[in-house]
């Protein structure tokens, strides 16, 4: 894909760079991030998917800090941000990788966006399963604020940090580990190419 001069900053994710043989489970991200990307269109807060031919992911860079970079304070950053999870959540879409910093930012703005989809699971339907994985993206938009604005949780959002999921728990002890050797052997960074 050739970019045209003055075209706005984007962000590619090429399956040819995870090592050979992790090459069709990258395939396989990458598509899910693009049918994510999809189901999220015309929606602030997130990229916006330019190209996807099977082997490469072209979407809008967000200009922005991570979460860590940025540090917000502010309650009206996390008010923001939890309403662009619901909406993430109306449109069928949970991340599933919200715990990590890197895949929210604060754009240059103040605004919530978020970024990183390949683990994102898409089901219009919002069945059980879904449920339980945006009750999740939640837990971890909580933890985050806990960190950087602890005096602004409520009694509600504290229960809800106290109380992780079954699966939560079975995640953290068993296919946490998993996931970030796969994140090293895929070379996946969810900032890592701007053009």
């Amino acid at each position: 894909m050739t970019l045209q001069p003055g075209a706005p900053p984007v962000a590619s994710r090429d399956v040819a760079e995870a090592r050979w043989w992790a090459r069709p489970l990258a395939r396989q991200l990458a598509a899910r991030e693009a049918r994510a990307l999809r189901q999220l269109a015309g929606i602030d807060g997130f990229p916006t998917l330019i190209a996807w031919d099977g082997r490469r992911l072209v979407r809008s860079a967000i200009d922005g800090l991570t979460l860590r970079e940025a540090r917000p304070r502010d309650a009206a950053y996390f008010r923001a941000a939890l309403r662009l999870l619901l909406r993430m959540h109306r449109r069928g879409v949970a991340h599933n990788d919200l715990a990590r910093e890197p895949n929210w930012l604060v754009t240059t703005t103040g605004k919530p966006a978020l970024i990183d989809f390949q683990l994102a699971w898409i089901d219009p339907a919002r069945g059980r399963l879904f449920r339980l994985m945006a009750r999740e993206d939640l837990r971890h938009l909580l933890k985050h604020k806990r960190q950087y604005c602890p005096e602004r949780l409520t009694a509600r959002q504290r229960q809800l940090l106290a109380q992780p999921s079954a699966a939560a728990r079975t995640w953290r002890w068993t296919l946490q580990p998993l996931g970030r050797r796969l994140r090293g052997w895929l070379g996946r960074d969810a900032r890592k190419t701007q053009e």
